[in-house]
């Protein structure tokens, strides 16, 4: 896995604050965190309303978004195509092009959500070719399902390199539409990439599932907010077949909630060092999957209180263990469970994550290794997990130039002296601020600057 251990310098945008920082040393606060915090909106919706917008007709605003490396390049990306888009703050004011895009070649970085939900946009838009590029981490994670069903349908799509990989080659025709079978058990992105395009497509579109989905939770995030912009899609409830109908999307203003993934590793951390935290703007009513850890950390033993307008975790004194619980439609908190684990009672096993050893990492086998370097007992399963209580002991840990891998590994390092982790620049994928708001909370985080 030693290719691994190098980050895609070119992946990384203007807007991380880390540039230039190798290495963090993450320790434990001084003092009990106790504190009231707003996370920056969800990921996997800014990625999509600002795609969608940009595919609308008219103006719309998009309140909330995320300041990443993933929404950075989609923001590119659109640029690019002749999107006008502005940032102002958090907000995003974009001109809908209706569609029709601007030939030119695309740098998308590590993105897997424009790396699966651009091709068939592209495609459809009647005319343009267009050029692809990935990230070296993207470039390594499968693309064929969906570019199998976007040729179905009409697209012309072809792999410039290794084939079922990016870079991309798309030329842009009218796209007829039709039925169409998929597989889910990959990536629910492939799905999400379809059906953001098939309003577009000349006639109706009839998605069925092959098999399961990974993530039902994330396709009604896309099917709802297809529908906020005047989409006309039919569905049941188990999602085997979707259809959708011609129709233009219809711009819009709207506000997007905060990013449920990201607050889980601040509730961890008020579970893991019996603290207290609350998290601003978001309800227990959110559909963002990820909700779904407060169900764990109940049974961890914490306190959970949902109000109209927060959540707030309190922990305990002792972390309870001794349960096996499944992780598969809340599978972008697996590391995070694994990271608390060792600090629980008894053992806890992690299963139905298997796709998350195609992720920016090989997340199952990374934080195994990462959890050994420190001395704790763990056991590895093709689909998850298993992890014995002990005390951590100070490692260097290198994070696979993985977002989700730093971020849980740095949740240690509120209880154990002297976690070091190399590349902790990675978190701007998704989080830019991460360290910054772990420090403004008391751990004790200090930088090492590449020399």
């Amino acid at each position: 896995m030693e290719e691994n251990h190098m980050f895609d310098v070119k992946a990384r945008s203007p807007w991380t604050p880390l540039n230039g920082i190798n290495q963090i040393t993450v320790s434990p606060a001084k003092r009990r965190i106790e504190a009231s915090t707003t996370i920056p909106g969800s990921k996997s919706l800014t990625n999509r309303a600002l795609i969608i917008s940009a595919l609308a007709e008219g103006n719309s605003k998009v309140i909330g978004i995320l300041k990443s490396d993933d929404s950075y390049w989609c923001i590119e990306a659109l640029k690019r195509l002749g999107v006008d888009i502005k940032i102002q703050g958090d907000t995003a004011y974009i001109k809908g092009s209706s569609g029709n895009w601007r030939s030119n070649h695309l740098y998308i970085g590590a993105a897997g959500t424009i790396a699966r939900f651009l091709p068939g946009v592209l495609a459809a838009s009647g005319e343009g070719e267009w050029e692809l590029e990935a990230s070296q981490s993207m470039s390594k994670r499968p693309i064929a399902p969906l570019i199998h069903a976007l040729r179905q349908l009409g697209a012309e799509i072809d792999y410039l390199s290794d084939k079922d990989y990016y870079p991309l080659q798309i030329k842009g025709k009218e796209m007829k539409g039709g039925e169409v079978s998929l597989s889910g058990t990959i990536s629910s992105q492939f799905i999400s990439g379809v059906l953001i395009a098939a309003p577009y497509f000349k006639e109706t579109t009839t998605v069925s599932l092959e098999d399961e989905i990974v993530q039902h939770a994330y396709v009604f995030l896309t099917l709802d907010l297809m529908k906020d912009f005047g989409a006309e899609v039919q569905y049941d409830n188990a999602l085997e077949q979707i259809i959708v109908n011609p129709k233009t999307y219809t711009a819009k203003d709207i506000q997007l909630e905060p990013d449920a993934s990201a607050a889980c590793y601040f509730l961890a951390l008020a579970a893991v060092t019996n603290g207290r935290i609350r998290i601003n703007g978001l309800t227990e009513k959110t559909k963002q999957p990820d909700i779904q850890m407060l169900d764990i950390f109940e049974k961890m033993g914490c306190k959970v209180t949902e109000g109209d307008s927060f959540i707030e975790l309190e922990g305990t004194a002792q972390l309870k263990g001794g349960f096996e619980i499944s992780m598969k439609e809340m599978s972008d908190q697996a590391l995070t469970l694994a990271a608390i684990a060792p600090f629980a009672d008894a053992p806890i096993t992690i299963k139905d994550v298997a796709h998350i050893r195609h992720h920016e990492s090989d997340r199952i086998s990374v934080i195994c290794e990462a959890l050994k370097e420190l001395g704790i007992q763990t056991e590895e399963f093709d689909d998850g997990l298993k992890v014995y209580p002990g005390t951590p002991k100070p490692a260097c840990l290198n994070t696979y130039d993985d977002h989700r891998v730093a971020m849980a590994l740095a949740l240690i390092g509120s209880k154990i002296e002297g976690i070091q982790l190399h590349d902790p620049g990675c978190v701007s994928k998704t989080f830019p601020g991460y360290f910054t708001l772990l420090e403004e909370l008391g751990l004790d985080i200090k930088q090492e600057r590449t020399r």
